[in-house]
């Protein structure tokens, strides 16, 4: 212990942590001017490697946003991802909308930290945000430099260093393909479609698909509508066998049947439910088989190429090329190069495509379009069953049991031919089910009795075709006769 008399005074300890700092400022000062910059840093981090690794066993990844100029696509799903992670326990979030998000989004404001858990490895997510300043250049002379603040955002991981090969090969891809699944439920589908003012341009034009349809409402019969949906997930998860079998990643539908039958419906719940967007192409608007190639190569992936009505425009040779303000001869468009566009060469650009087609009318389709690989499965849109009929009832009326006029229903379906979108019409006449129902039953008894009142009359004309034909027959018989009678005079009176 120090005497009081033995104690520094004030002064002294004052000039002594001067002249110290001083010593400090000069040694650090030559050490800048002396030793590069490289070295430097490389001995400050050999410096903190040391003391970290005698002090922690944690180890630490640096997410940037920004790899140079390009986004970083792991601190994208990282936010993505972590905005599922979010409890109350985290004291500060950013919420943001843009008009093409459905719903607003969350985000972690910087300093705060999230827990999470992999394969029972604790993993410490912390979001950080600081200034940089970096020198730029004044416009108006070289010589000066004007610094310019910008912000560097950016996520630290940290978990037990034991786990980093884990981590890495591991929870990061699990991270990205997470984040992917979450993007794909949040974002607004889209429905694309040709500018047809007349000259062809080869580039699609959008807007958002806000079709409510989906498998719930399309009025079909339970097991085709199970069996579509158990193709198109058994599609989905085939990646490597379509790989491996050397064919590309596309699917094909033909739905047929007359119209009004939901055709244009289960397109819809088809891009609901897989979360694909709709490329709607209407042929008429392409002139040449190279149009099809440049529509083709800027199509997205994970979408539904649609060609509806392909019955009224696959006679290609036949169009009329007076729409269009080029002469005939340029008009290209052939049937080959369609199949070429459906399952050629130029069909492998690209991957995880469905192709749609519709028609009222199969029987006039071309063989070639109907094989497999092209048409892979044929999905019959029929008239409107009981099955169907009550699923309408449910979605327009609320009916989820039964109903009084359902057996005389049932009984005039089985008898006339109508569609569930005639159906759907009488039932929005009115939210009161009785006289919705009502609506329906006079629909069904006035198809019945057309449909008989046509089959009477086709009948009729069967019977008078008959009895035409019975007609020329009898007179085929007198005119034979008659001859006969008239040879048979001309030898009694030579005789």
């Amino acid at each position: 212990m120090f005497s009081p008399k033995e104690m520094p005074s004030p002064q002294s300890l004052f000039s002594a942590y001067a002249s110290m700092a001083g010593s400090l400022m000069l040694f650090r000062s030559m050490a800048n001017d002396l030793i590069p910059a490289p070295v430097r840093s490389y001995i400050g981090a050999g410096i903190r490697r040391f003391f970290n690794s005698h002090s922690t066993s944690l180890f630490t990844l640096i997410i940037e946003d920004t790899n140079g100029m390009s986004p970083n696509q792991i601190f994208d799903a990282a936010e993505t991802y972590l905005s599922t992670k979010i409890t109350s326990d985290t004291a500060r979030l950013r919420i943001t909308k843009t008009p093409r998000d459905k719903h607003p989004t969350l985000r972690l404001e910087a300093g705060e930290k999230l827990t999470d858990s992999f394969e029972g490895i604790s993993l410490l997510w912390t979001f950080n945000s600081h200034g940089q300043d970096k020198n730029l250049q004044a416009p108006n002379d070289i010589t000066t430099l004007s610094p310019l603040k910008t912000e560097r955002h950016y996520f630290e991981l940290k978990f037990d260093k034991t786990h980093r090969r884990k981590i890495i090969n591991s929870y990061i891809p699990f991270m990205l393909e997470r984040a992917l699944a979450l993007k794909n439920e949040e974002r607004a589908l889209k429905m694309y479609t040709i500018n047809s003012s007349g000259c062809f341009s080869g580039k699609w034009e959008s807007v958002n698909l806000e079709h409510p349809a989906t498998f719930e409402t399309v009025a079909m019969e339970a097991e085709a509508k199970r069996k579509v949906i158990e193709d198109l997930e058994r599609f989905l998860k085939r990646k490597e066998f379509y790989k491996r079998v050397g064919r590309a990643w596309k699917r094909g539908y033909l739905l047929h049947g007359p119209p009004g039958t939901g055709k244009s419906s289960l397109v819809a719940a088809m891009a609901n439910y897989l979360k694909f967007d709709i490329y709607d192409l209407q042929l008429a608007n392409v002139h040449q088989d190279s149009d099809l190639r440049k529509l083709l190569l800027t199509t997205g992936n994970r979408s539904i190429l649609v060609i509806e009505d392909i019955d009224c425009t696959v006679e290609l040779p036949d169009r009329r090329p007076g729409d269009w303000s080029r002469n005939p001869s340029e008009i290209q468009l052939t049937l080959s190069g369609l199949l070429n566009f459906i399952d050629g060469l130029w069909s492998s650009c690209g991957d995880e495509r469905i192709i749609i087609f519709t028609t009222n009318h199969k029987d006039r389709l071309d063989s070639a379009l109907l094989r497999p690989g092209r048409m892979d499965m044929h999905i019959h849109m029929s008239y409107c069953t009981f099955h169907g009929f009550k699923l309408l009832a449910t979605n327009y009326l609320q009916i989820h049991t039964t109903h009084r006029l359902f057996p005389e229903i049932e009984t005039l379906l089985d008898a006339a031919e109508v569609t569930p979108a005639e159906i759907a019409e009488e039932l929005m006449k009115s939210e009161d089910a009785e006289v919705s129902l009502q609506c329906v039953v006079k629909l069904l008894k006035r198809k019945k009795l057309e449909e008989e009142e046509n089959g009477n009359g086709e009948e009729e004309e069967e019977e008078g075709e008959e009895d035409k034909v019975r007609a020329a027959k009898r007179l085929k018989v007198l005119a034979k006769k008659k001859v006969a009678g008239m040879v048979t005079r001309r030898k009694f009176i030579r005789r």
